[in-house]
């Protein structure tokens, strides 16, 4: 069994970290540290650390007065409020000077849970992804996440990082380097390609093992960056297997399978199927319960799967 680690979990840590190697780093908070791990770095470093309080259009545009004065500030709340309520400033202080804000927004998602469609972002990727000079990451698990802050907090300009609440496993190997802009081919395969972001790449590795023993052999790449998309391990994916099932907890709208059907519609047109959740809110439930009732499960991916082969055939 791989370890389990919430990706948030993984954020406090390694930000507490970079506090201690880095003085410029600064955090802002909007009232949500516990739930977001800012508070690890809110105990070791008390004068770097704001609490803005539930006011999170002004967190962002304090944040961007801190990145002209010199200091790299990290901007955590969840991500319905970090993309909703602070886009405007988002966009204006942040994106269009190109300041050197990371705003890493954890809960996004359907997993959520029991906090209901209110509070699950299904949209945050294609809000960010439209945002001219953002980056857009989604770590798949607990290692990749401090490699993805670390390479965000040494990237020169704005970041947004989407986090997940729920303890996930571990995928990726903790020694593997962690590139902005690089995917990650995490099985190989002839078939057809799972491109995947987030938690759906464990979810694609199971349904790779269960396609296996049907004779079916699934490559998976997984696409930490959203934007900018590697377009080299996508071509490669699409030529050499010739169909791709796309797979994100985030809708089907704009976000990781909207750039990569962009990406290929454009380069090379295969065969295509995204998995997501079908361009609705969510809903209120246990996360697991929640990842089966959107379609989201490693079954959901091998009938995708099938589907894709089917039309490849054709």
């Amino acid at each position: 069994m791989s370890t389990m680690i919430a990706t948030r979990d993984a954020y406090g840590q390694t930000l507490a970290e970079l506090g201690e190697e880095n003085g410029s780093i600064v955090v802002l908070e909007a009232d949500l540290s516990g739930s977001t791990k800012t508070s690890v770095f809110a105990k070791k470093f008390p004068e770097r650390f704001f609490n803005m309080g539930i006011a999170e259009a002004n967190m962002v545009g304090t944040a961007a007065g801190l990145a002209a004065a010199g200091k790299i500030p990290f901007v955590s709340t969840f991500a319905i409020f970090a993309v909703g309520r602070a886009w405007e400033q988002v966009r204006q202080s942040v994106a269009y000077p190109k300041a050197n804000v990371k705003i890493v927004a954890t809960h996004g998602g359907v997993t959520v849970g029991e906090d209901g469609g209110s509070h699950q972002s299904v949209e945050d990727l294609a809000i960010m992804r439209a945002v001219p000079n953002m980056t857009v990451i989604v770590p798949a698990d607990g290692p990749e996440t401090a490699k993805a802050i670390r390479a965000a907090a040494a990237y020169k300009g704005p970041v947004y990082v989407r986090l997940g609440r729920n303890k996930v496993p571990t995928v990726t190997a903790v020694d593997a380097p962690f590139v902005i802009g690089k995917g990650a081919q995490l099985a190989d395969g002839t078939d057809l390609t799972f491109v995947t972001t987030g938690l759906m790449t464990a979810q694609a590795l199971s349904a790779a093992e269960t396609l296996k023993a049907e004779g079916v052999s699934a490559r998976v790449v997984h696409l930490a960056t959203v934007k900018p998309l590697d377009g080299e391990i996508l071509l490669k994916a699409a030529r050499e297997t010739g169909a791709i099932v796309t797979a994100e907890e985030h809708s089907i709208v704009g976000g990781l399978g909207g750039a990569v059907a962009e990406f290929l519609a454009e380069n090379c047109p295969v065969p295509l199927k995204r998995v997501g959740v079908n361009d609705r809110f969510g809903t209120s439930g246990k996360a697991e319960e929640l990842l089966k009732y959107f379609g989201l499960m490693p079954a959901d991916l091998v009938d995708a799967a099938r589907e894709i082969l089917v039309r490849k055939r054709k």
